[in-house]
């Protein structure tokens, strides 16, 4: 259950559709992020840690190894317990200076928005380490803001300080924008997971953490 009175919810940035207070079927994994927006306050989050799944151990002795390799990668060997609630700041907290809201990013002021200006943390590790790290812009419309191809970043662990200088972004439209961050690293399933451009520039960072499995 998740409540507070608000228009849209994002689990690990993909929108719900749905209003709160809500029931959502969450994902198991290890820790799951939550994402609350409504409209004249800047987006909340929280983050909640599954615990360990007791039956996971039944599947270790009935299944073996290769039955718990299997609940390990659906995420089965974690769940969670009660609900997430999330309260705004009275007056709301916008990131973006009032007026910054419709800035559009281009080649030709390269730089001299608002949203160019405001400065995102972006950091990515990984379990085993030295997985190299890939971004690409996924554009819920794409006639304002267009989808990318994959780039490189660097390798886990990576961090680095960077505005998204993304062409036709406006902190207006970031809410319809995400990037998706791909890891790779040889003999280990690829791992993909996207984030919304408004929670990163709203919260200022852009993070998680890959735990990688052998293919």
């Amino acid at each position: 259950m998740i409540n507070s009175i608000i228009k849209r919810v994002f689990i690990d940035g993909v929108d719900q559709n749905v209003i709160t207070p809500c029931n959502i079927n969450v994902p198991r994994a290890k820790q799951v992020r939550y994402t609350f927006q409504k409209k004249g306050y800047k987006d909340g989050s929280s983050v909640q840690n599954g615990k360990f799944n007791s039956v996971v151990v039944a599947n270790l002795l009935l299944g073996g190894l290769v039955g718990g390799l299997i609940d390990y990668a659906t995420g089965a060997w974690y769940k969670y317990d009660g609900s997430v609630y999330y309260k705004f700041k009275d007056g709301g907290d916008i990131t973006i200076p009032e007026g910054g809201e419709t800035e559009v990013v281009t080649r030709n002021k390269a730089g001299g928005t608002s949203l160019e200006k405001t400065i995102i943390r972006w950091y990515f590790d990984s379990d085993p380490r030295g997985a190299r790290v890939f971004w690409r812009v996924i554009s819920g419309n794409p006639s304002q803001v267009k989808n990318t191809n994959e780039l490189y970043l660097g390798s886990t662990p990576f961090e680095q300080t960077k505005s998204f200088d993304i062409l036709g972004l406006t902190y207006a439209n970031s809410r319809t924008v995400q990037i998706e961050i791909k890891i790779t690293r040889k003999g280990y399933i690829d791992q993909v997971k996207r984030f919304n451009v408004r929670q990163a520039i709203d919260q200022q960072e852009v993070s998680s953490f890959y735990e990688l499995v052998k293919r």
